[in-house]
């Protein structure tokens, strides 16, 4: 009797059981059945001199600086043989796209058809078609094309990315290595990944099986709607190991409307250059959290110089949404229309602050964000030159002989550093000598005995660390310095 007690007891526990497995697909087969024939091979010709053939090349999309491991899955397939001389030859290109319109436009990647001559799209049942390049847009790697088939042509919807979550079943479908018409399916890894490709970096990451040749391919959801368009893998070996990354449509569905309108892509501008907010950062002006983006430069006659920004400002709302992060401004900005006047928030010496800018249009060549580039060159000659020890730095006065020394502008106020430890915390923060520190948190630094002040009342404040303001050459940041020197 015990033993069926225990037996039903069993029974009653699996009954009970949520049913989450009842959630995974029998099959995709019917699904993919609809959306093949809407998907397409992009075959290009491009003309390019010297290098050895047989090569593998990978792009970077326009402003990026993506680690190796990180390839756009384009296969190249070279035809002519030879010894190598400096001589004009053409190359053979594979990549995917889809039809995201019966009339015959195809979406896929910039990269995919970059300094293509002639561009061949090859349909489900083999058609090929020449196709016209509509537009393109380097900065998020998307391009349009368009085929006259003489006929309606199948194609896919276009869905929601914003809804997608980790986790989702996603179905890729391309042309790896040549082998057109694969299917492979997995889940969303995670979203919003930044891999260096550009400033609107906003990745779909997945497990789904994408290798070179599925550039320009669509990802699609359970529902047969393309949520992303599938761009670069990470992977050391160049094959696939289960880290793909695709454009999300929310970025995509703008770029590609823009470019049938017009085949050219308009973008907001504020006119500054921006850094990442980090806690260091966030602990030296009070805010709460790491969050917004710090002004680290202001174009004098553009939008934000005109509104009343400020060097030093954190811009932490933009047109009613929050900047949790630097990199959600550029795109918010992008995003939004040329001439709109919107609010923007700034944090500014301890509180929140509130402007009104009209947005401009974006340049091509305007960049929005800053990397510290470092140099390793250190000034370690001797001189007559005064100077006093803070932090680790030897910290000059500005003087005609420091001007000339270390060729700063007449223009450029502050003190200089002509050298540091290099087991110093602003060393490996990136300070070198020939930096000009020009403002230490509140404070616009004239000698030495101002960077002294500054630190001393960041440590009154309570703060562990100051924000300072850095001149090298041409180019201006800021950096984080703790308080407490170094024991």
């Amino acid at each position: 009797m015990k033993s069926l007690v225990r037996i039903f007891a069993v029974f009653c526990l699996f009954a009970n059981a949520p049913t989450w497995a009842a959630d995974v697909p029998p099959s995709f087969a019917d699904l993919v059945e609809k959306l093949t024939p809407a998907v397409v091979n992009i075959s290009t010709t491009q003309k390019i001199k010297g290098g050895a053939p047989g090569i593998q090349t990978f792009e970077t999309p326009e402003g990026g600086e993506m680690p190796e491991e990180f390839r756009h899955f384009f296969d190249q397939f070279n035809k002519p043989q030879g010894e190598g001389k400096e001589t004009e030859r053409e190359v053979y290109s594979l990549g995917s796209g889809f039809i995201i319109d019966e009339t015959g436009y195809i979406a896929t990647n910039n990269h995919v058809i970059a300094d293509a001559v002639e561009v061949t799209v090859i349909l489900s049942d083999d058609t090929k078609l020449k196709a016209k390049i509509i537009g393109r847009d380097t900065k998020t790697d998307l391009a349009l094309l368009k085929v006259d088939a003489g006929r309606k042509l199948p194609f896919v919807p276009l869905g929601d990315s914003d809804t997608s979550r980790v986790g989702d079943w996603v179905i890729a479908i391309g042309n790896p290595f040549g082998f057109g018409g694969t299917v492979t399916a997995g889940i969303i890894s995670a979203r919003g990944r930044n891999i260096n490709a550009g400033q609107y970096d906003d990745f779909i990451q997945t497990d789904a099986a994408i290798n070179r040749g599925n550039s320009g391919g669509p990802m699609f959801n359970a529902k047969g709607e393309v949520i992303g368009i599938n761009t670069a893998i990470f992977s050391p070996s160049g094959s696939s190991v289960g880290i793909g990354f695709a454009v999300p449509m929310s970025l995509a569905k703008p770029v590609f409307a823009q470019l049938r309108a017009s085949g050219h892509i308009e973008r907001g501008w504020l006119g500054v250059k921006i850094q990442h907010v980090t806690d260091e950062i966030a602990d030296s002006v009070g805010l709460k959290k790491p969050m917004g983006a710090l002004v680290m430069e202001v174009t004098k006659d553009g939008p934000s110089g005109k509104a009343g920004v400020e060097i030093g400002d954190i811009i932490t709302r933009f047109d009613g949404k929050e900047v949790k992060e630097m990199r959600n401004l550029p795109r918010l900005v992008a995003d939004t229309k040329i001439g709109k006047t919107v609010d923007v928030e700034l944090w500014r010496k301890g509180s929140s602050k509130t402007v009104s800018i009209t947005v401009g249009k974006l340049k091509d060549q305007e960049d929005t964000t800053h990397a510290l580039k470092k140099s390793e060159e250190e000034d370690t000659s001797d001189t007559a030159i005064k100077t006093k020890e803070i932090l680790g730095m030897s910290l000059a006065s500005m003087s005609p002989d420091v001007r000339e020394k270390y060729s700063i502008a007449i223009d450029t106020n502050g003190v200089v550093v002509t050298k540091i430890k290099p087991d110093s915390d602003a060393f490996k923060r990136g300070l070198r000598a020939g930096d000009v520190i020009s403002k230490m948190g509140d404070t616009a630094i004239g000698g030495t005995k101002d960077v002294s002040d500054a630190i001393a009342t960041a440590r009154k404040g309570g703060h562990k660390f100051i924000l300072a303001r850095i001149q090298r050459a041409k180019e201006a940041l800021f950096i984080t310095l703790p308080v407490e020197e170094k024991k």
